[in-house]
């Protein structure tokens, strides 16, 4: 058993937490066995984040007064936090296919960028692409009218010069 010192650390602790990070899924893990549990947190730390079980009155009591207070208002049943302060889409993504695979593990709410989003919120965010892809396509889409200007300056003189070829391979031009 704990002692009351380690209880009011691991308290500061979640309420520091809490406080900091923007990205955070609430789940429950209702009737997972040890290697199911044990395989989850191997997910995420594999995505970045970080994985912890709670108690649902600890978990409201550390999160008033940040903005993910109005997530742990009524929980019931066993809960557990699990949060990032990098990519959320790649945690969504991570603990979605982990939903898939075992169906004790199921999303309660989460908070994205500060913002509340309820179950059908985390399933859309899991959908999106990575970031890389995203910065991959927006960088082509500024690319594109750079190179299309290039190809259509280069386009006048290699037009030329293919019309002036042609006309010296059939004697147009007499002198």
């Amino acid at each position: 058993m704990k002692k009351r010192q380690d209880k009011e650390k691991d308290f500061a602790e979640l309420k520091a937490d809490l406080e900091k990070v923007k990205n955070l899924f609430v789940a429950g893990y209702e009737k997972m066995r040890v290697s199911q549990d044990f395989e989850l947190r191997k997910t995420v730390r594999g995505a970045g984040g970080t994985y912890k079980v709670i108690k649902n009155n600890i978990a409201e009591l550390a999160s008033r007064g940040t903005s993910s207070e109005k997530l742990f208002s009524n929980l019931k049943g066993m809960t557990s936090l699990v949060y990032t302060h990098n990519d959320p889409v790649a945690l969504a993504k991570a603990l979605t296919v982990y939903a898939k695979t075992n169906p004790a593990f199921v999303f309660k709410a989460g908070l994205v960028e500060g913002r509340a989003v309820d179950v059908k919120g985390i399933n859309d965010l899991a959908n999106l692409p990575a970031k890389e892809e995203i910065y991959a396509k927006l960088l082509y889409l500024i690319q594109a009218p750079a190179q299309r200007l290039v190809t259509a300056v280069n386009a006048v003189g290699r037009d030329l010069a293919v019309v002036i070829d042609q006309g010296v391979k059939e004697n147009k031009f007499q002198q």
